[in-house]
């Protein structure tokens, strides 16, 4: 029995040293495909940008299709997790439609490349099949994750909510991939129109 249990705590702590590797691996290579996009990048291009070899990056990750996809989800689930944190600590819809917005616009300056690089991948997934799945489970993460907001300043207001989560995803992503480009084309208001929009179109939801 003991035998047993020494070898499945092994072979748990061999998983878990192969995920930490893997998450070490794609924050590295996040940084030269945000730069460069799908299109441009290789492993054996990734591997010349990092300190890690191309042997190394293709013995964790089958493809180029495997590791983008898992540098994406990775960001999108930290992005998950600040929203959750507004949805979570406002205290009145004010407070939570201001925070909302500020997060919109800071992320919008901070983290572009990273952004944009979601957006290329869901481009690609309407002209390659491979990509498909995983970019509409990270789609349908960011659904729950707006509609988590919505949801919680409904519930602030004390108001019903008429709206279908895809919709309310629709709107806000829309806004978001708006700024994005023009903030990429440098235009200094970008983030400061970003936030106002954000705000005006969750307080015009509950206007009807």
């Amino acid at each position: 029995m003991t035998d047993v249990a020494d070898r499945s705590g092994d072979q748990t702590r061999q998983v878990d040293r192969f995920d930490q590797r893997r998450a070490q691996l794609a924050r590295s290579a996040l940084v030269t495909l945000s730069e460069l996009g799908y299109a441009r990048t290789s492993l054996r291009e990734i591997a010349q940008n990092s300190e890690f070899s191309h042997g190394v990056l293709h013995y964790y990750f089958r493809d180029k299709v495997e590791l983008i996809t898992y540098c994406v989800k990775q960001y999108k689930t930290e992005c998950v997790t600040r929203y959750d944190r507004i949805a979570e600590t406002a205290k009145t819809p004010e407070e939570l439609k201001l925070a909302f917005g500020a997060a919109m616009a800071t992320t919008l300056c901070e983290d572009a490349p990273l952004h944009r690089l979601w957006y290329d991948l869901r481009n690609q997934s309407l002209f390659e099949k491979v990509f498909r799945a995983d970019v509409l489970a990270i789609d349908e993460t960011l659904e729950r994750m707006i509609w988590r907001i919505v949801s919680r300043y409904a519930e602030l207001l004390g108001r019903p909510l008429d709206l279908a989560p895809s919709t309310a995803y629709a709107l806000f992503d829309g806004l978001f991939q708006q700024g994005l480009l023009k903030h990429l084309a440098g235009r200094e208001d970008a983030a400061r129109c970003l936030r106002h929009s954000v705000e005006q179109v969750l307080e015009r939801i509950f206007t009807t």
